[in-house]
Order: C-alpha cells, then structure tokens, then sequence
C-alpha cells in the first residue's frame, strides 16, 4: 500500500492529478504487506506523537519515482523487514551477464568487514576477480541491509580515468550531481551527500592514488558514507580496512571453468586450474578457448592456456 497527502481533482473520469499519480508510484515501488507513506503523510503521523508501534515509521531514504524528477524520501508504516523498494534510482549497480560462482566464505569474511568499517579496501593481483567480487558484495550488502544505506547502492568505475584530479568529478557525474557555482567538486559532493546514508563502489583505483586524501576528507565530512574500493595497492588512509582477495581453491576454480565451458569436471581440468593458480580471469579465458582445443591441448600449451 501506498498513502500520499495531497490535493486530488475530481473529473468524470474519477480522482486525478499529480497527488494521486504519486500516491500510486509509491504503492507501485513497495512489496505485499508493506505500507509505504510519503514525506508529507509522514509528518501528518508524527505530528500525532503516537507511541503505538503500528505507526511507528522507519525512513527509507531518498528514491525517485517514475515520471518524477525529483527524489523523494519515503517511510514505512509499522514493523517488518522487506527486500529494497522497487524504485528507479537508489542504485546504478549493473547487473553482471554471468552468475558468480564461489567464494561464499570470502564474501562473508568481507561483508564483516563492511560492517565495521567506512573505508574497505579489496586488494589483490590483476585478474583476481576483484571487480566482480565487489560487484558481488555491494548486490548482497544492497539486498541483505538496506537499511544501512538508505539512500542507496552506487558504483563508480575508474579505469578509463587518467588524472587522478577527475576521481571526485567522475564520482559526481556518476551521482548526478550538478556543478554548483561557486563551490568546488568536493564542496558539492559534501552538499549533496551531507546526511545521506550510501554506500559508494569505486572500481580500479590504483593508479588513481593521488587523490587518496581528497576521498578520506570526503568520508570524513560525511559520515554516512562508506566506501568500497578495489585496487591493486593500498590507498593507504586513515581508517583503512583492507580485505586481500586470496584466489579461487581448487574446487571452485575447476566449477568456474565447467559452468563457463559447459563441460564435466576432469583430472585435466584440475590440473590445467592449478597451472592457473586460481585466477578467475585466466580460468575464463581458457574456458573460452575450449571451443577450440581440448583441455589436454590446453593443458599441454605453453602459457597453460591463454596465450
């Protein structure tokens, strides 16, 4: 259910207007058995002063609706626990075209960290996965505690910046925030994200490591804001926890490697995985080959697979 305060028009055809439009997006984004309530409902409700837990009301952080430009806080009515609202713009995370297979206990380990920490580093070699991995986390720490971060789930992709001066205005565009005259990138970001509860991705940021003091001043003036970068190398600032991304074991890399190639496990396969020592993207790359060679012609190439 959804409830709006607002002003209707009545025409022949019934109740209609902008009101009543929001009043249906609101019910549209919520889940069976939830009560959705907008912020001017919401304060109708607190203006009562009622203790009775049936109107007690929870935020749900700042959403946009569809056909508004405008996001718009929202509030649940009453107790329960309910997946994200389906609104259009609490997140940009993109939705990976393969499923992720393994590494349960890693992405426990690190979502404990997560927890306990507003600026979590995932360290570890080239084509260990840690993109994807963070990928992972960020979808599971979305779904699993919402109400953690409210206002949403957000990735920012650095590889193709340069300069490591851009970090903060490619963080803006990606927030859609707007250059505001007068105020710097990072006075804008602290406008914008100044009570909000996020969690920010920023993918690939070693060789962005300038701009390591401009992120920890920006974590520092928000304090709702917690960052998950993957990197390389640490970025080495004051409140960093880094989770160092081990590879995959045995059993997962060989099911990597049949799930992508759609073949049965074999001695060869766990040999030609081991050679690979773990790493999801050469094991990804091999299983590509695999519609060229066999996994004992693999096995017995040089590189071991992906040259």
């Amino acid at each position: 259910m959804g409830v709006h305060t607002g002003t209707p028009h009545r025409s022949p055809e019934g109740y209609v207007g902008v009101d009543v439009h929001r009043a249906a997006r609101i019910a549209a984004c919520g889940h069976g058995g939830q009560v959705v309530v907008s912020s001017a409902t919401a304060g109708l409700l607190e203006a009562l002063g009622s203790e009775t837990p049936a109107l007690s009301l929870s935020s749900l952080g700042a959403h946009r609706l569809k056909d508004f430009d405008e996001p718009v806080s929202l509030y649940q009515l009453g107790e329960g626990t309910f997946p994200p609202l389906k609104t259009i713009a609490n997140t940009n995370l993109p939705t990976p075209a393969s499923s992720f297979l393994g590494r349960e206990a890693h992405l426990l380990e690190a979502g404990d960290m997560l927890r306990k920490a507003r600026f979590l580093t995932v360290a570890g070699t080239g084509g260990q996965g840690k993109t994807r991995f963070a990928l992972e986390l960020a979808h599971r720490t979305r779904e699993e505690r919402f109400s953690d971060y409210p206002d949403g789930v957000f990735a920012c992709f650095l590889a193709p910046v340069r300069d490591p001066a851009l970090v903060l205005t490619t963080l803006a565009r990606t927030l859609s925030i707007a250059e505001q005259p007068g105020m710097t990138v990072q006075e804008a970001l602290v406008a914008h994200l100044e009570g909000k509860r996020l969690l920010l991705m920023l993918d690939n940021l070693e060789h962005l490591l300038a701009c390591a003091h401009e992120l920890a001043e920006l974590v520092a003036l928000c304090p709702g804001v917690t960052l998950l970068v993957t990197s390389r190398e640490l970025v080495n600032v004051e409140g960093e926890r880094v989770y160092e991304l081990p590879p995959l074991d045995e059993e997962e890399g060989v099911a990597l490697f049949c799930e992508r190639a759609h073949v049965e496990p074999s001695v060869t396969i766990g040999e030609l995985c081991a050679r690979l020592e773990g790493l999801p993207l050469a094991i990804e790359l091999a299983a590509a080959r695999l519609r060229l060679l066999s996994p004992e012609q693999l096995l017995a190439s040089p590189s071991g697979s992906t040259s």
